[in-house]
């Protein structure tokens, strides 16, 4: 038999890839696509997934030593989990990890778009020092912070908007009310969500019941001259078409984008092209911090279905109990 190898779609830090050595060479995949991993899979016990790669039932099919998937995120839409629980191989995430990196690109990203700082940056490099004269940011105090999804990153959003006196309410059926309660967050509907608030930061997952839940309807129950910020998943969004015609329009003053139904996104839509709309390559979740502490959350559990312990972060649990 080859020797047992630990296959990552990407490279990984000194900590993880030592950690993961114990049990098997590890390997950084030569093609990080589902038809690359396909040529290497055969041997592994573990598989790392960064990145977009769709994990399927056919590829578990071709590692018949895989015990493990490790997810770098709290994401794990990619890997078909009833396929994996099935056939035995647990799936661990790291939930919490990058937690407060995202929360702090919400305010960083709902600070830039009310003080307007890529404008105002951009016209003082011009030599444009009147434009101080034509245009006006706003503010955050005083505001309604809108939070969808008052999950770890949510709950931590909410605690940041207190300094800045904001008036915060969230949607999230599954919350227990107490928890929001003792946030200071008041719980409402979704579209109550929209209408009332000045800036929507979406922290949901994406699933079922989230594809599309922003869609045209609900963006135009939005204020006047509100704000859209979206760090959880491109699909939950509609489409950028709506968010697009609403910035031109004046409905929407200003939005940020991280994460895109299909990534990398087609940059020639012209919503690319907006001043008043921000974007980054769903880079917001990876801060230093925030990816030391995802690869040794995901190593260590990693590791303890290896080495036959109890991990923290399991998505399905099931399959542990087909191991045993």
């Amino acid at each position: 038999m080859n020797q047992l190898i630990i296959l990552s779609t990407q490279p990984l830090d000194l900590y993880a890839e030592q950690t993961l050595s114990r049990f098997g060479q590890f390997k950084v995949a030569a093609q990080p696509t589902l038809e690359g991993l396909m040529r290497e899979i055969a041997p592994a016990l573990g598989l790392v997934v960064r990145g977009q790669v769709q994990i399927s039932a056919a590829l578990m099919d071709a590692a018949p030593h895989l015990k493990v998937i490790g997810r770098t995120g709290v994401g794990y839409d990619t890997v078909d989990i009833k396929a994996a629980t099935e056939r035995g191989i647990a799936v661990v995430y790291t939930p919490g990890a990058g937690a407060r990196a995202v929360a702090e690109a919400a305010f960083a990203f709902m600070l830039a778009l009310c003080k307007m700082i890529a404008h105002w940056d951009r016209e003082t490099k011009r030599g444009n020092w009147q434009s101080r004269i034509a245009s006006q940011g706003t503010d955050l105090d005083q505001k309604t912070l809108g939070i969808i999804g008052l999950g770890r990153i949510g709950q931590i959003v909410a605690k940041m908007a207190k300094p800045f006196e904001m008036n915060v309410i969230a949607h999230d059926p599954y919350l227990d009310p107490a928890v929001a309660g003792a946030l200071g967050v008041k719980l409402v509907d979704l579209d109550t969500l929209m209408a009332q608030a000045d800036y929507v930061t979406l922290h949901c997952p994406q699933n079922d019941e989230t594809m599309g839940l922003i869609n045209r309807a609900r963006l135009q129950r939005m204020k006047q001259g509100s704000f859209l910020i979206n760090l959880a998943r491109g699909g939950v969004i509609e489409s950028l078409d709506p968010i697009y015609e609403m910035l031109v329009s004046g409905h929407l003053r200003g939005a940020a984008l991280d994460v895109f139904l299909i990534e990398p996104p087609d940059h020639t839509h012209p919503i690319f092209g907006l001043q008043n709309c921000l974007v980054s390559p769903h880079a917001m979740a990876t801060s230093e911090g925030a990816m030391t502490r995802i690869y040794e959350s995901m190593a260590n559990d990693m590791a303890a279905i290896l080495g036959g312990t109890t991990p923290e972060f399991v998505v399905n649990p099931e399959a542990l109990i087909r191991q045993a």
